[in-house]
């Protein structure tokens, strides 16, 4: 089967093995990505003034593509996602945003929120299953004990989201389970990593950095994955002492399909020069 999907700067450049590795596996379950033609960057964050409009409008365009090929678009990219499902709220629920938005794009038909903005995980579960990722996997994890950060914008607000249970999210752990690994359900998996802070104040992030990882070390995590680049980037950067490997979760689920890609891979399916060092 075929999706529409939506990859974001991010898994082009930084995150290029969340993007390589998801590609992989899924094709690898019968599922094949197609990246939306011409699309342009999300806005990265979602603008909270009502009357700003310009940063949204990258986000309806691709929106409208996604509506015209079949009307559901997957994302990877949790601050894309994020962006994009709540613009589509946007779209559906707020009528001078709407107004505005179609005024100034001129669509051939009005866009109203009609695309279904659907994260991997979400169509791990609800597409393909656990259940048959379980059947396919090749190199189980053999009861690795892993937590699953997801951060905040996969899960907040919720009742745009609608992602999974804010205060108890179990989308990953169950993926944990059906590749064969012990989930490490730590209490701090959805309190912020610090986010963009790191950028103006170091030790603050340093401290929510810790805060989270403390917990996840201490109840027992051999390893913690994540959706979300800059999750990542502030995990592995801003760790004083509770050092744990973070990966994202696609490399978890690719290697236990038996198709991980690594960093030359990916970044040549990006279409970039590996310019990394182990």
């Amino acid at each position: 089967m075929k999706r529409n999907y939506y990859p974001g700067c991010t898994l082009k450049t930084k995150a290029a093995q969340l993007d390589a590795n998801a590609r992989a596996a899924a094709e690898a379950l019968g599922v094949t990505l197609e990246e939306l033609p011409e699309w342009q960057c999300c806005g990265a964050v979602y603008p909270l003034a009502r009357d700003e409009i310009a940063s949204k409008l990258s986000a309806v365009r691709a929106l409208e593509a996604a509506r015209s090929n079949g009307g559901e678009l997957i994302t990877r990219c949790s601050a894309c996602h994020h962006v994009l499902k709540r613009v589509n709220d946007d779209m559906a629920n707020d009528p001078d945003i709407n107004l505005r938005a179609n005024n100034y794009s001129a669509f051939a038909t009005r866009y109203s929120g009609e695309t279904k903005v659907v994260h991997y995980l979400e169509m791990l579960r609800d597409t393909i299953g656990f259940d048959e990722i379980a059947k396919r996997v090749k190199k189980p994890l053999n009861g690795k004990k892993v937590a699953a950060y997801y951060g905040c914008m996969l899960l907040r607000p919720s009742d745009v989201m609608d992602f999974d249970r804010p205060d108890n999210p179990q989308i990953m752990e169950d993926l944990i389970k059906a590749l064969g690994g012990e989930p490490v359900p730590f209490t701090k998996r959805s309190q912020c990593c610090g986010g963009y802070t790191t950028l103006g104040n170091k030790k603050l992030a340093q401290e929510m950095t810790e805060a989270v990882l403390g917990v996840a070390k201490a109840d027992g995590a051999e390893i913690v994955i994540t959706a979300c680049p800059l999750c990542l980037y502030n995990l592995n950067t801003n760790a004083t002492e509770s050092k744990l490997p973070i990966i994202y979760f696609t490399e978890v689920l690719a290697d236990a399909l038996d198709v991980r890609q690594d960093a030359d891979a990916a970044l040549a399916l990006a279409g970039r020069e590996c310019a990394c060092t182990e």
